[in-house]
Order: structure tokens, then sequence, then C-alpha cells
């Protein structure tokens, strides 16, 4: 029975610890990596499409599946004719033909959905507006890192109620951290993401708070988190969510507030001097370069689960 990767509610908690152990085996073997390593994709093609633009997520899965011993056929809209009306649906279906499984960076989560509906292959989401479970796996691999656990841990996302902070919220309440997301009023996370991150953390002695005060948030957390102030599609916006957002900026004040060992995570790329300052985020409590890097041991880790 195939399995796909839309959100993490796709996993259950120890499917979850699971592929987080595998990408730390993964890492610590990469110079020398294992036989079974090497070929874990041997004979297996992943199909790439992406509709946005990317950076980490094409380049870290392109990787991936090479050093798993697979292909990668990387698309983008314009080689595909769903730019000249074919359907998702019928995409699906003739791409579950030719490759083992498909990787998915796009705009609605329910493109997502329905191709994962119609194709036979796993469908992996590399992000979509609703979320970005793939990054999420690479935050909790570097939150463990450095931390060495993350229950109990208080993580604080300042900034826009996006795919990320969506991401970040049930992430943090399915591993049983206390997640704080500050952010103005009106570009909150969406109602249904808390109501599910809060029932979730009740379960596994988690937390959840959604403050309009970027300080509450921040207070003796252990991980500071922030995303750009406009995703891809809104930079139309960007002029006026830079002073709606100026207040929710991770600086020196705002790493105070922190804990004095937090360390601090943006998913990148960064808008230095918008939400977050040059001087943290090439600071010493910074870890987004390990977080960067995360990418490429997760998604090798979640094609492993997924495909073998």
């Amino acid at each position: 029975m195939k399995r796909d990767f839309l959100t993490l509610d796709d996993l259950s908690p120890a499917e979850l610890a699971e592929i987080l152990n595998l990408a730390d085996e993964l890492k610590a073997s990469r110079a020398d990596p294992r036989p079974e390593q090497r070929s874990a994709l041997e004979g297996r093609s992943v199909g790439m499409i992406f509709e946005k633009p990317s950076t980490r997520t094409r380049v870290s899965f392109d990787v991936a599946v090479a050093e798993l011993g697979g292909h990668a056929v990387a698309l983008s809209a314009n080689d595909l004719q769903l730019g000249r009306g074919e359907t998702v649906e019928d995409t699906a279906r003739v791409l579950s033909r030719y490759v083992h499984a498909l990787v998915v960076r796009t705009f609605a989560q329910s493109r997502l959905e329905a191709l994962a509906a119609a194709g036979s292959v796993p469908v992996i989401n590399a992000l979509s507006d609703f979320t970005h479970p793939c990054q999420a796996l690479a935050d909790l691999q570097t939150i463990r890192e450095h931390k060495g656990a993350l229950a109990g841990l208080k993580v604080a996302y300042l900034g826009d109620g996006n795919n990320v902070a969506h991401s970040v919220l049930r992430a943090g309440a399915m591993t049983g951290m206390r997640v704080a997301v500050g952010s103005p009023p009106g570009y909150t996370p969406i109602p249904q993401v808390v109501r599910a991150a809060e029932v979730q953390a009740a379960e596994t002695g988690g937390q959840v708070l959604v403050t309009a005060d970027p300080m509450e948030a921040a207070r003796d957390a252990d991980v500071v988190y922030t995303d750009v102030w406009a995703s891809m599609g809104q930079e139309v916006e960007r002029d006026e969510r830079v002073l709606m957002f100026r207040s929710f900026q991770i600086n020196a004040q705002v790493m105070e507030a922190a804990r004095p060992d937090a360390i601090v995570l943006h998913c990148l790329p960064a808008h230095r001097g918008e939400e977050i300052t040059g001087e943290v985020l090439d600071g010493n409590q910074s870890v987004v370069w390990d977080q960067a890097e995360n990418r490429l041991h997760t998604q090798k880790a979640l094609l492993c689960f997924l495909l073998t």
C-alpha cells in the first residue's frame, strides 16, 4: 500500500521518530555510507514537480535521490502539459507509470491531494501554501542535535502565520514541545491548525499559545524561529507587511527574552534586516546552516521510509 506525505498527520509519532533516527544515521555515515544506503533507491526514479521557485528543496531532494542510488527527474510547470489544460489527475496517472514517487512544490494543498488521489505512487509535499512538512522534519532533527531532546522545549515562532508556522505548530505538538506563535492580528495561523495542534499537545504533554505579543512568545524560549514576512505570491503585500510585522523581528532584544542558550532557526531564504537581523542570523546562537543541511538528511530518510 502506498504512503503519501502531504502533512505531518500522515505520520504517527512513532514513525516520525523513526524517520528522525534514520536521518541521524544517514548524516553520520554520509562520508562513508554503507552499501545498503548507497543502493536504497537503486533502479528507482523520483519525479520532482516544481511550480514554485526553490533552492534548498530542489537541490536537497536531487542530491538525496542520487546519494540513495536513484534517479531524479526535475520538472517545472513549463515542462508539463498542466499549463496547457491537462488535469492534475491525468498528469498523476501518467507520471505514476514512469516514476516511483512524486515530489511536488505547489500552491494549493488541494492540488497535492488531487495528485495523491489519482496517482498510484507516493506523493511528497515539498511545500504548499498550507504547510511545509519536509521543512518540519529538518527543524526537528536540528533541534534534537543541539538540545538533545524535543519534549518539554519551548519553541517561539515570530512572524506570519503561514505554511511554516503551521508545520511548526503541528511538529511541536506531535513531539511534546511548547509552541508559542507571535503574529499580528489578522496574520495568525488558521484556526483549524491551531485547534488540531492543541488537541495533539494535550495528548503529548505539549502546549500551544498564539499571541499578538512577540516578547510573550519569545520569553524563556529554547528555540526562536522565523520566516520571511511575505511568502511567494505575496510580494505585492511586502511594504504593508513590513509595517505590520516590524515589532516581530528577531533581534538582540528578542534574544534577551529567550533563554541564554536558545538557538535560532530560519527556513531561509532570509531577508536580513526585516524578519531577522544580520547580527542574529550570523551569531553564535544561529543554527540555520545546520538546519538547511538537515533538509538533505531528513529527506533521504523520508524517501527510504516511503519507498523501501
